[in-house]
């Protein structure tokens, strides 16, 4: 009996010596765990949502492909008739150095060695914003 005594003992200090302290480390990386998680976590919370947004914009799937169309040629219609604008006011040359008036706004453009400096003076509230295109040579 003493033997299997001194055996159990000699098992029970010999298995705590191989122990180690169990350290918790989070997962999620809002509470300190690994950031490479965090895709991971992202893409399975995503994947586990059942509800839908009633207000978020329908899928490429569900878009109609007439309306679509309808919005691309408008947007081409107004960016020509912009050109066309934008042409007669200041020349098919593009800016030219002086100073034109546009509805309320003021646009003076001076050529310096820096480059094109644009200046836009909103003549109703008085604000003004300089804009310098520097030269690409």
């Amino acid at each position: 009996m003493k033997l299997l005594v001194l055996l159990f003992a000699g098992v029970v200090i010999s298995c705590s010596l191989f122990a180690q302290d169990l350290v918790y480390k989070p997962k999620n990386p809002a509470f300190g765990g690994d950031t490479f998680n965090y895709q991971w976590l992202l893409s399975s919370a995503q994947a586990q949502d059942t509800y839908k947004d009633p207000s978020a914009s329908t899928s490429s799937a569900t878009r109609d492909p007439l309306e679509d169309f309808e919005n691309n040629l408008n947007r081409q219609i107004l960016y020509q008739l912009s050109r066309q604008l934008v042409s007669q006011q200041f020349g098919s040359d593009g800016l030219e150095a002086g100073t034109y008036e546009v509805g309320s706004y003021q646009i003076e453009i001076t050529e310096s060695a820096d480059g094109i400096s644009v200046s836009i003076l909103d003549v109703a509230t008085g604000s003004k914003t300089n804009v310098l295109v520097p030269n690409l040579q």
